[in-house]
């Protein structure tokens, strides 16, 4: 009802002014020709004929009516040049004010909720810049200032902000215009004022703030310099800390550039992905699905068949399987591609030199720039008595030779979700402790079905828990939990914690450089992966947000670039697409947003599902349960997001993921061959369930009457 107010209240006057062509009184002519008569009103009453000005200009700008320009003029004509510019400066301020208060207040819900997705890139550079952007655009009246109002009240802007900016960025074109109407009787038209040097003037002003923020830029960096020797030249263009996905594709990037670059590693090349996570996970994972298929052979007409999991031998070939990947990322490999690898470990002593400890003594080098890419390690919850039991962490797991009969599992995130699982298909009894729920970012339906898998390979899950301590009593271990009836023991005979994750921040010197850390405890970097000081970047799990190994090397791109090119060309990094897989099964792929987050943004979005148990090749594979869910806008093919369940899934989101990144929507994947039988077909066949949708039913029926009447 407020809206309708507003609204009414609006229309009723641009109604007014118009239908009482009020328009003829704010033309050059109208204005000279009562040029003497508003003066002699001024002389016999100044702040009565001040004040009726001063709300009048109010009015006029706070309602986008034509004649902001000519009130301009007259305030220059009736009050002189610095009384007209007080009058004018405040009045079209506060007119514009209230302008953008009217836009937010009637329109910025609805186009955010419309097209909040789209614009999340605009209203985090407006919530971080946005002063800085419309001060540039108060300076170059060649955009007109209503439309600015108008568009800044749709943006996160605060309304004070918003004054003081516009206050200040006015002013030069106010005077100018104000001026100009001191010398009315000169003006035979707005061509005097707007010509095309004054508009090249008022361009060239525009281009302040940028020199400015760039000036400002280099006065900041003096200062993060300040106290630091900078060397007259440079051994290397760039030394990367860490030799995970990041630091690899970092120096990769480098090396094909030409560029000298040196890639420091105190552990193992490969990181944590090849040695601890991704590799190993998936070669355990193999051989529990080949034993649920063993177990399961009989839905596929085979009878009894049996295979007995060899613990030692499945991690042993997890070793191997290792082995085999780690010439993909080995010294070798990266000092042929032209990348200088030392095996020490690295310390930043100044912005621009790294020492590095090896084994055979201290080195200090000198480099243009720096990446940071050092990781993250588990995390091992602060549980009392934990000591005192045998624990290991996502890292440290793979060095069992013996299997656990009974493996405790704490944390319900992908990591905890897919080792539970994988453990269990291969024999032990697996216990997964779960606070909070599995997989949180997830939507219901997704940790649903992998709830259900859990249970059918024999994970126990256990929900709403909180830890109490751990104990061994009579050589049992235990871990002690409460919930709501009381206490109660867990035995176990290893205890995995996959209770996350911590970027690796410590003991590289970064303290010393005061480089500050965000709240995740991630290293604090910029939009183009820049910490405190302008060389040195960061990317991967140490710099985050996300901590895929995809993410670290689609960052290492932009890394590596900016670091390399600084002060010639930077780039932003880009996290609009970011596809990401659970290899739990059924497998989770998402890519975009979820139900939940769309929900949550307050974006409006329609679901299309397809459920896989239509799908001739999974049934054919009985592997039929799962589906594929797409968010799009009401009405529209444009893909939101992306969630599949089921066989598969990780492969099935290429799809997807691609259709995302170069705007290609639903009708495009509809459109497109696919081979049968084949799982692909799944997004083509949810394509067409969104099809089928919104069909133009008028259409239809038109079509309809006209085949029977070609019938005869």
């Amino acid at each position: 009802m407020k809206r309708f107010f507003v609204v009414g209240v609006i229309a009723a006057l641009l109604v007014a002014f118009f239908a009482f062509d009020l328009v003829r009184f704010l033309t050059l002519d109208a204005l000279k020709a009562s040029q003497l008569t508003f003066a002699a009103w001024y002389a016999e009453s100044p702040w009565l004929v001040a004040g009726a000005y001063f709300l009048i200009y109010i009015a006029v700008t706070a309602l986008s009516l034509p004649g902001a320009v000519i009130m301009t003029l007259a305030g220059g004509a009736l009050f002189g040049l610095w009384t007209g510019l007080l009058l004018v400066s405040f009045a079209s301020s506060i007119g514009a004010t209230l302008a953008f208060l009217a836009s937010r207040f009637l329109l910025r819900d609805w186009v955010q909720s419309r097209f909040g997705n789209r614009l999340t890139t605009i209203n985090a550079g407006m919530a971080k810049d946005g002063a800085f952007y419309l001060f540039t655009l108060r300076l170059v009246p060649v955009f007109p200032f209503f439309i600015i109002n108008l568009v800044m009240g749709l943006t996160p802007i605060k309304t004070r902000t918003f004054y003081w900016v516009s206050q200040v960025g006015m002013l030069a074109g106010t005077a100018v215009y104000v001026n100009a109407g001191t010398q009315l009787a000169q003006l035979e038209g707005l061509s005097g004022i707007l010509s095309p040097g004054l508009l090249g003037s008022f361009a060239l002003l525009g281009i302040f703030p940028l020199l400015a923020k760039k000036v400002i830029g280099l006065m900041q960096a003096r200062k993060v310099y300040a106290g630091w020797i900078k060397p007259a030249r440079f051994e290397r263009n760039l030394v990367v800390i860490g030799a995970g996905a990041g630091g690899l594709v970092t120096s990769y990037i480098a090396a094909a550039v030409k560029a000298k670059v040196t890639l420091i590693e105190g552990h193992k090349m490969g990181g944590d992905c090849l040695n601890y996570g991704c590799v190993p996970s998936k070669a355990l994972i193999r051989s529990a699905r080949f034993m649920k298929t063993v177990r399961e052979a009989e839905a596929l007409g085979i009878a009894n068949a049996r295979a007995d999991a060899d613990f030692g031998q499945i991690m042993a070939r997890v070793r191997n399987v290792v082995h085999q990947v780690e010439p993909h990322d080995s010294v070798e490999r990266y000092s042929k591609l032209g990348v200088e690898v030392i095996q020490g470990h690295a310390r930043i002593t100044s912005p621009w030199t790294v020492e590095v400890a090896t084994e055979s003594g201290t080195q200090s080098l000198s480099t243009r720039a720096i990446v940071i890419a050092t990781g993250a390690a588990p995390v091992i919850p602060k549980i009392p008595g934990i000591e005192l039991v045998r624990h290991v962490t996502s890292d440290t797991i793979w060095s069992l030779t013996e299997k656990p009969e009974r493996l405790l599992v704490l944390g319900g995130g992908p990591i905890g979700c897919e080792l539970a699982q994988a453990f269990a298909g291969i024999g032990c009894q697996v216990t997964l402790l779960a606070r909070s729920g599995i997989m949180g970012k997830e939507d219901a339906d997704a940790v649903a079905l992998v709830e259900d898998g859990l249970a059918d390979d024999g994970v126990r899950l256990l929900k709403g828990l909180e830890t109490v301590r751990c104990e061994i009593v009579d050589g049992e271990q235990r871990l002690i939990v409460a919930g709501e009836e009381g206490e109660q023991e867990l035995p176990f005979d290893v205890l995995l914690c996959a209770t996350g994750r911590k970027a690796r921040v410590s003991g590289f010197g970064l303290e010393e450089l005061g480089i500050p850390l965000a709240k995740a405890g991630t290293l604090e970097v910029n939009d183009y992966l820049q910490t405190r000081y302008p060389n040195i970047y960061a990317c991967g799990d140490v710099a985050g947000p996300f901590q895929f190994t995809h993410t670290a090397a689609h960052q290492a791109w932009y890394a590596a670039v900016n670091a390399l090119f600084a002060g010639i060309k930077s780039f932003k990094a880009d996290y609009r697409v970011i596809p990401w897989v659970t290899f739990t099964s059924p497998e989770v792929a998402r890519v975009g947003l979820s139900e939940n987050e769309a929900k949550a943004q307050g974006i409006a979005y329609e679901v299309t599902r397809y459920n896989l148990d239509d799908l001739d090749r999974a049934i054919a594979e009985s592997a039929a349960h799962g589906y594929v869910k797409v968010l799009t806008p009401p009405g529209k093919d444009t893909i939101l997001g992306a969630t599949i369940v089921g066989e598969h899934a990780g492969e099935l989101l290429a799809e997807f993921t691609l259709a995302m990144k170069h705007g290609l929507g639903l009708n495009k994947i509809l459109g497109t061959i696919h081979p049968y039988p084949t799982w692909s077909e799944a997004a083509k066949y949810a394509a067409g369930e969104w099809k089928r949708a919104h069909a133009p039913k008028a259409a239809l029926v038109w079509l309809q009457r006209l085949h029977a009447w070609r019938r005869g």
